[in-house]
């Protein structure tokens, strides 16, 4: 019988949604199917150390302190404590927002050459950054909402009559790297301006600034590579107390949406955001799984943004998804695995050197 493979869950990390990297990383480690895998939960703090634990656990502190080997021929972790080494077969990411979803992480992983599920350096990079995001989307001629940008430097600058002129009103201000619509605001009128301003670039250097689209939301789940599967798209209706999906509405409040799975959509559109979400997996360079978020009003689809690492939580709309095309979310685990494990092995075949005449 085959050694169950060792699978690194990581979690918590420096980030604003670290609350919900970890109720993600709970549900992953409680669906693995542990008959083939055996999950070794490693925690970051929300000052970036990591801790070796049995569970997942938000006091991350209590577990043991370990450090990555810089060393991609012998690949191991070591506990500081006692220089214990072990290894890992993969690591799965469960990393939301910065530090973990934007390509830091994954550029560790990938140098270390261990394999690891999700988006690698570049797909988690242009994805993390609405602002990038909403380029290339464009630039791959698929339907976005219009859009200003703005640095903290010009933040003295940002003119409510230019945003209303060419947005309108109301518009939204988001913070260019973050998810789980925190830094996100929306603004009806001059006054609220400022304010809406502060909180997003509380978070970030950059901040967009979104036209408001009067629009059902949907959502639909990726997975796979070659090429890649897309769900049947899935609905959030948002109760009428809140003006948008914010982050009570996403995790705190149970009464603040509902989940209608499959949406209820003509075939037409429902093909429509299929393809739509295909493409900007692929325009933005993603690997494995993705859930892609869109707009739709009346018959026209926009294409808001792409999650790399998608919520695992109990209402997270992902495994959700999958689950009504009949994929549990044990086997929906398995099968991320199966998936990345077969990405690492395809791309040993690139070259890392080359045979010159060069003298040194």
């Amino acid at each position: 019988m085959c050694a169950k493979k060792r699978i690194g869950i990581l979690y918590g990390g420096r980030s604003v949604e670290h609350g919900v990297s970890i109720n993600s990383a709970k549900n992953i480690f409680e669906f693995i199917n542990k008959d083939l895998f055996e999950p070794v939960p490693i925690g970051i703090s929300k000052t970036g150390q990591w801790y070796l634990s049995k569970q997942i656990n938000k006091d991350i502190e209590q577990g043991q302190q370990v450090s990555v080997m810089l060393d991609p021929v012998k690949q191991g972790f070591i506990i500081t404590s006692n220089d214990q080494r072990f290894t890992l077969d993969i690591v799965f990411p469960v990393l939301h927002g910065t530090d973990g979803e934007d390509g830091s992480i994954q550029g560790l992983l990938k140098a270390l050459e261990i394999p690891m599920v999700g988006s690698s350096v570049l797909g988690s990079a242009l994805s993390m950054n609405k602002i990038v995001a909403k380029r290339i989307l464009e630039g791959a001629k698929l339907p976005v909402a219009k859009y200003m940008v703005f640095h903290y430097r010009e933040k003295d600058k940002i003119k409510f009559a230019d945003i209303k002129k060419k947005l309108g009103l109301p518009f939204m201000v988001k913070a260019a790297n973050l998810g789980s619509s925190v830094g996100v605001s929306k603004v009806k009128k001059q006054a609220d301006l400022n304010q809406a301003l502060d909180e997003a670039f509380k978070f970030d250097d950059e901040i967009l600034i979104e036209e408001f689209i009067k629009a059902r939301e949907v959502e639909c789940a990726i997975l796979g590579n070659h090429p890649p599967e897309a769900s049947l798209p899935g609905e959030i209706i948002i109760n009428k107390k809140y003006d948008f999906y914010t982050f009570d509405a996403k995790y705190v409040d149970p009464e603040a949406v509902k989940i209608q799975i499959p949406a209820k959509l003509t075939k037409a559109t429902t093909e429509k955001i299929r393809t739509l979400s295909i493409q900007a997996f692929n325009a933005l360079r993603c690997n494995d799984f993705a859930r892609v978020d869109l707009f739709l009003s009346g018959t026209k689809v926009y294409v808001n943004e792409i999650n790399t690492i998608p919520g695992f939580t109990n209402s997270s709309m992902y495994p959700m998804m999958w689950k009504e095309r009949g994929i549990s979310f044990t086997d929906l685990i398995t099968r991320l695995i199966d998936i990345a494990l077969t990405r690492f092995e395809e791309n040993k075949r690139i070259e890392r050197s080359f045979q010159s005449n060069l003298k040194f």
